[in-house]
């Protein structure tokens, strides 16, 4: 399964010449060129979290990379708070208001969300919740954001200072990889809306029960024709229609698998169940009690037990064998579309 991971979204405004000042500041204009430089810290290295998610898959590289953002954000709460503030306090408490809210978050809501995941796959009400959860943080991020934008501007205006803005290639580069993860989750509830049904599916084939198998089935059989329809009217991101198709082709297996292999697996697993209890009387009934019509029953149905068997197997074999292909094209479908949608330098 395709590991999912949270991006998070954070703005870097360029003032001129950034230059990081001493404990005291003479104006204005030098005080936000302060600020700024701090957030722009911030931001790259938010910047190498977001290309680790996109581009390494290594969970330890990850948590590194996110470990030294929380970092960043630390030293920029210790220097703002230990530098003077201008015209009073006001403008220096809502940045550390900001970037408090924005070690919270990554210290509490994510670690949360990263504990989800452990149990995110059980279930498809796990899944979402996961993700709702993902989409929460990420909206208490943003609405931070705005309010700091707001802080920004007023102090500016309140002080005559122009702003030149200018949304430098980080700030381009966090806007495009959050477009790109958010098609991305989209795009994988719907998969996993489908797929959990065929987890519930194999676990019944493990506990040969019958009964299950065809529920379950059932169920898998229209969760994939119900995601083929709710595929029709997903939009690309950018044409790339890669994620669709790889996903089609999932729900294509998921309904051959249903309505052409699961009977056979069926069938013989009835049958089985119906030579072991042939065989079972048979093995109680003393030799000198077992008659000829006991012997014959038993005798045919271990021809057909044996030539159930290698079908069995040709099927289990075909199906294992074409769901490793379908999901690793998938996942590897996932894996490039992250790739070339989300820079990497």
């Amino acid at each position: 399964m395709k590991n999912f991971t949270v991006t998070l979204s954070l703005f870097c405004i360029l003032i001129g010449n950034l230059t990081l000042s001493a404990q005291s500041f003479e104006n204005a204009s030098e005080y936000l060129d302060f600020v700024a430089e701090e957030q722009q810290a911030i931001t790259k290295n938010m910047w190498k979290y977001t290309k680790a998610v996109a581009h390494s898959k290594s969970d330890r590289s990850i948590d590194g990379k996110r470990k030294n953002l929380l970092k960043t954000i630390d030293r920029a709460i210790s220097k703002i708070e230990n530098a003077e503030g201008y015209d009073g306090d006001d403008y220096k408490n809502q940045v550390l208001k900001h970037m408090r809210l924005n070690k919270s978050l990554l210290n509490h809501d994510y670690a949360a969300i990263v504990d989800m995941k452990e149990v995110a796959e059980q279930s498809y009400d796990a899944m979402e919740a996961y993700i709702i959860a993902q989409e929460m943080a990420d909206k208490k991020m943003e609405e931070s954001q705005k309010e700091y934008e707001a802080n920004f501007y007023a102090f500016a205006e309140k002080h005559n200072i122009q702003i030149i803005e200018s949304e430098n290639d980080l700030g381009k580069k966090m806007k495009i990889s959050n477009e790109v993860f958010e098609h991305y989750n989209d795009m994988y509830l719907i998969y996993f809306k489908v797929y959990i049904n065929e987890v519930y599916l194999w676990e019944a084939v493990e506990a040969n029960d019958v009964s299950a198998i065809q529920q379950n089935s059932n169920a898998l059989n229209a969760a994939a024709k119900e995601g083929l329809e709710a595929l029709k009217s997903q939009a690309t991101y950018k044409n790339d229609d890669s994620i669709i198709i790889a996903t089609r082709n999932a729900f294509e297996f998921f309904i051959d698998e249903t309505e052409n292999k699961m009977p056979q697996i069926t069938d013989f697993l009835i049958l089985n169940e119906d030579f072991e209890k042939i065989k079972t009387t048979l093995e109680q009934t003393p030799e000198r009690k077992r008659t000829k019509e006991q012997i014959d029953a038993y005798n045919k149905k271990v021809k057909d037990i044996n030539k159930a068997v290698k079908n069995y197997n040709k099927v289990n074999t075909e199906l294992n064998t074409k769901r490793q292909k379908t999901i690793n094209e998938l996942n590897n479908t996932n894996a490039n579309f992250l790739a070339n949608h989300i820079p990497n330098d």
